[in-house]
This record gives structure tokens, C-alpha cells and sequence, in this order.
């Protein structure tokens, strides 16, 4: 276990009326936005099950999802404000606050528990000194504790701003990635081997992109002997 205080202090309630982050005057989808959310609402049976991409068009548009931006995306489909707060907070995808340049969503599930994903978490936590679900002094990282990710074949492994994973992590794989976002340089996209792939396809799904890596060993986490 980690030398790290990491313990996270109480959970406050939600303000129930916060203040607005997002100015009246900027808080309006485009009539280019809105003829979109129309398309997205033609191809459901109910309008308000389009919600998920509006949030989305939301999250993309405003950085994050504060209660006024959650308020326009339930209006857009004429639905109630809990219904569409009940799916922005369900998923770890959507921001509910604002957040760091880079978001480390680090998978804990069980199959990167089992393969240290609380040894990385906590050595992330120590290596930027901030808790989980805290943003660093500069601005530059929110680290966060996520569910499954899917991508168990590869576990330990981690998303960065819901984009491209990483996988099979180290310490060290770590630290070369901190070091890269600092520095402006994200991972680009990794095409995982599968082992039922390696004679029939080469071992590689997709022939347009510019790094692959095979499926490894996983390793037991530090308190697993």
C-alpha cells in the first residue's frame, strides 16, 4: 500500500442552486447545433433517448457539463432536468466539473485490480500529489478512478480525456507519459493484437495506424504474492 495520505476527506451535498459558470450570453446552441440534435432525435423512438449524444454535443461545446449546460441539453429535447442529470452523473465520460488539459482515467475493475490498477492509481496519485478525482495546482492533469473501460485484455490500462488508452501499464510507461503530456504530446491510437488474430490477420486489425502492441502477461499487483 502506498505511503500516500489517500484518504479522501467527506463528500459534500450538491449545491442546489450553484452559481452559473457558463454566461447567459454564450449558453445557446447554434441553429447548425440544433439542426443536429434534430437528426440525433429522428433516430430514436422518443426524443429524450437522444440525450446521451446531446450531453456530449454539450460536454464538446462548453469543456464540461455544469448544471445550466445539463439544464439546455434536457430543453433541447423536452425532457426534465433529473432525467438528464441522472445520465450526465451515471457516466464517468461526462464532466460534471470543469477539468485539467489531460484527464487520466485510471480503470480499477476487476480485471486491472487484479493486474495492479491500484498500485498505478496510487502511484499517480503520489507522483502528481493530488487524489483522485482532484485536478494539480497547474491545471494540466485531473486524475480520476473509472469502471471498466473494456479493454481488460490489456489491463493494467487508462484513458486520457476520453480518448486514447493506454495500455498494459508500468511505473515506468507512466512516467514516460506524464513526461510526453507535459510537453504537449499525446499518445496516439494502439491497435491491440488478439491472440486468435496473430496467424489469420497478422496480428493486427487495422493496417492505418502507426503503433500496434501484442497482448501481455498481466502482472499481480504489489499486495498479491
Amino acid at each position: 500500500m502506498s505511503h500516500f495520505d489517500i484518504q479522501r476527506p467527506i463528500v459534500e451535498l450538491p449545491d442546489q442552486q450553484p452559481e452559473p459558470q457558463i454566461p447567459d450570453d454564450e449558453l445557446f446552441f447554434t441553429d447548425e447545433e440544433k439542426e443536429q440534435i434534430a437528426a440525433y432525435k429522428d433516430q430514436y423512438p422518443t426524443a429524450d433517448a437522444a440525450i446521451m449524444r446531446v450531453l456530449w454535443m454539450g460536454q464538446e461545446k462548453f469543456g464540461f457539463l455544469p448544471p445550466e449546460v445539463i439544464q439546455l441539453c434536457a430543453d433541447a429535447l423536452d425532457m426534465p432536468f433529473a432525467k438528464a442529470y441522472g445520465v450526465a452523473t451515471f457516466y464517468t465520460q461526462y464532466y460534471k466539473e470543469k477539468q485539467g488539459t489531460y484527464v487520466l482515467d485510471v480503470c480499477t475493475c476487476f480485471a486491472c485490480q487484479q493486474t495492479g490498477g491500484y498500485d498505478l492509481l496510487h502511484y499517480l496519485e503520489e507522483k502528481l500529489d493530488i487524489h483522485a478525482g482532484q485536478t494539480t495546482d497547474d491545471g494540466t492533469f485531473t486524475l480520476q478512478e473509472v469502471e471498466c473501460l473494456g479493454c481488460c485484455g490489456s489491463a493494467p490500462m487508462m484513458q486520457i480525456t476520453n480518448g486514447p488508452y493506454v495500455h498494459n501499464l508500468t511505473e515506468e510507461k507512466v512516467d514516460r507519459l506524464i513526461e510526453d503530456l507535459q510537453e504537449g504530446i499525446v499518445p496516439s491510437f494502439t491497435s491491440m493484437t488478439l491472440p486468435q488474430d496473430e496467424d489469420e490477420m497478422g496480428g493486427n486489425r487495422r493496417t492505418d495506424v502507426e503503433h500496434t502492441d501484442t497482448y501481455q502477461t498481466q502482472p499481480l499487483p504489489e499486495h498479491v504474492e
